[in-house]
């Protein structure tokens, strides 16, 4: 499924495909034109394959024969084997995709209107994140007498100086590190088609000019600005890197500077914002900085409270 959503692929799962072609169209129609962004559309269709997959296990023949109870069946067996948001996720992709079935007539009524997911309240985000130090020592252990080098020292830096998504950072071109009002800024294509302007903080200036001057990427302004390495790892190819190559390489820097937390793409984005909040910027500002909608999503990565919660622990004197 995640090449049908993504490539527009003429294949679709069974149950659709047995309830004819103009089910089959509406369904491809779904994903290729109303969702924009390419991993909510690999994320949605992958969860309403699972479930359209075990609607035709358990007897299922078309999309018509779908009823509430199939769909409360399906979210209670997830609300027991997994965590509360796969069945809110799960539940809100089977509802937008009904309702756009309804809407194309495919089928009367939208079965996943009245079914309730799990509650789920989150007040803190489960992302792993580095204290300033550990940020600090990371980039320092860095060696950077190879492109490979600069390049990993200035994607993470990046993540931390400017709160910046995986995604959008390993989608930024040359270009989009430029200079305005005497200061290197970076530009980040987000979600929605939206771009977000940041002045980079000194250290990132300075690493990302190192990075872009010495591994010859301004004469390429059009390319990508985070490459992959050649099969020998010297010199940087036009291909973008993988969001699971910088994974990888985030976990073996990690390790390599002896940091044991395991952490990933989206942990700078929160040692970021704590950093920042913790030397007296506001909340409201950090929610600008790394362009949240509402300030409820930025205190997700606003680890302050780990340190209270330090303190108290070891009063505990036993």
């Amino acid at each position: 499924m995640n090449e049908i959503v993504a490539y527009g692929a003429h294949a679709v799962p069974a149950l659709v495909e047995a309830s004819g072609e103009k089910a089959i169209a509406r369904f491809l129609d779904y994903f290729t034109a109303t969702i924009r962004n390419r991993n909510t559309r690999r994320a949605y269709g992958r969860t309403v394959t699972y479930f359209l997959d075990w609607c035709q296990r358990n007897g299922l023949r078309s999309l018509r024969d779908i009823q509430p109870i199939h769909v409360s069946a399906y979210i209670e067996q997830l609300t027991n084997s997994h965590a509360a948001p796969t069945p809110k996720q799960t539940l809100s992709a089977l509802r937008m995709l009904f309702d756009f079935l309804v809407t194309g007539q495919i089928i009367e009524t939208n079965p996943a209107h009245a079914v309730r997911g799990p509650k789920h309240s989150v007040r803190r985000g489960k992302t792993a994140v580095l204290s300033a130090e550990e940020a600090r020592k990371l980039l320092d252990s860095i060696e950077v007498s190879t492109p490979k080098g600069l390049r990993d020292r200035a994607l993470i830096a990046i993540m931390v100086y400017s709160f910046g998504r995986i995604g959008a950072v390993l989608s930024m071109k040359v270009e989009d590190a430029f200079v305005q009002k005497g200061r290197l800024w970076v530009r980040l294509h987000e979600k929605g088609g939206k771009d977000h302007e940041m002045p980079c903080h000194h250290n990132l200036e300075t690493y990302l000019n190192e990075y872009i001057e010495r591994c010859g990427l301004r004469d390429d302004p059009k390319g990508f600005l985070f490459r992959t390495t050649g099969r020998k790892r010297v010199e940087l190819t036009p291909y973008p890197l993988a969001q699971a190559n910088a994974y990888t390489m985030i976990g073996k820097r990690a390790l390599e500077a002896g940091i044991m937390t395991k952490i990933g793409n989206h942990s700078f984005r929160a040692t970021g914002i704590t950093a920042y909040l913790k030397n007296g910027g506001t909340l409201e500002r950090a929610a600008i900085m790394a362009n949240h909608a509402s300030t409820r999503t930025t205190q997700l990565y606003d680890r302050r409270s780990d340190d209270v919660t330090l303190d108290e622990v070891e009063k505990i004197s036993v």
